[in-house]
């Protein structure tokens, strides 16, 4: 099947757990460069891609480029910033898509960050990490747990099915920017960054995904995918 050959976990932290988003700018950034840095051609110089991440900055979402057609690297199935890591769940578009991607991805951010910071050396904890998708457990309910990581800022007992108040950790991922989520749901936030088709096919669309969700704060199941979670 295409999810079990095809699909990656993978993960990218920050050196020394350090901050790699320090605010609504980096996240807003970052996400402008899950779209522009997922394409087979070059992305120009640095300078225009920074005058870019200011524009989204200032009018709070992605500008896209309705003239240019791109080649993906990758299908961006789901993903989630966390304050020093993110998640992404991909498929590769091209042979050896998902290397090129994160290469580009994450040389592109660093060197955005250190400008802006002024700082140099290394942003990211060595290579990213992945791994490989190979249960059916692991396609239903990886998903889910990329975009409840937010709750480790809201109720971190929900990793054992402790949530203390579930509306309002719903409420909370509802009210979380950084990730696919709200997408998922139909609540058009970045939905030119990620390709969703082969997940709501799956979870039954908008609806099927978000009753299911629902369930799953309800019955965390992180035993079912812990040998994937990468961030043991």
């Amino acid at each position: 099947m295409y999810y079990m050959a095809d699909l990656y976990h993978a993960l990218t932290r920050g050196v020394d757990k350090r901050e790699i988003f320090k605010d609504t700018f980096d996240y807003l950034r970052f996400i402008h460069d899950l779209y522009e840095f997922n394409d087979v051609e070059s992305v120009g110089t640095s300078h225009r891609i920074f005058e870019k991440a200011k524009q989204i900055a200032d009018e709070g979402h992605i500008a896209i480029d309705e003239g240019h057609t791109r080649k993906l690297l990758v299908h961006i199935h789901a993903f989630c910033l966390m304050p020093n890591h993110y998640h992404l769940l991909l498929s590769p578009a091209i042979e050896g898509g998902i290397s090129k991607f994160m290469k580009k991805l994450n040389m592109g951010y660093s060197r955005y960050f250190n400008e802006r910071y002024e700082r140099k050396g290394t942003l990211f904890e060595g290579r990213y990490k992945s791994i490989l998708v190979t249960a059916h457990a692991h396609f239903v309910h990886l998903p889910y747990y990329i975009h409840l990581n937010p709750l480790d800022m809201f109720d971190y007992g929900w990793r054992e099915r402790a949530v203390h108040n579930h509306a309002d950790a719903m409420s909370y991922l509802e009210n979380y920017r950084w990730s696919s989520h709200l997408d998922y749901l139909g609540k058009k936030n970045f939905p030119s960054v990620t390709q969703r088709e082969l997940l709501l096919e799956f979870f039954g669309g908008e609806k099927g995904y978000a009753q299911a969700l629902d369930q799953w704060v309800k019955d965390i199941s992180i035993g079912e995918i812990y040998d994937v979670l990468l961030e043991k």
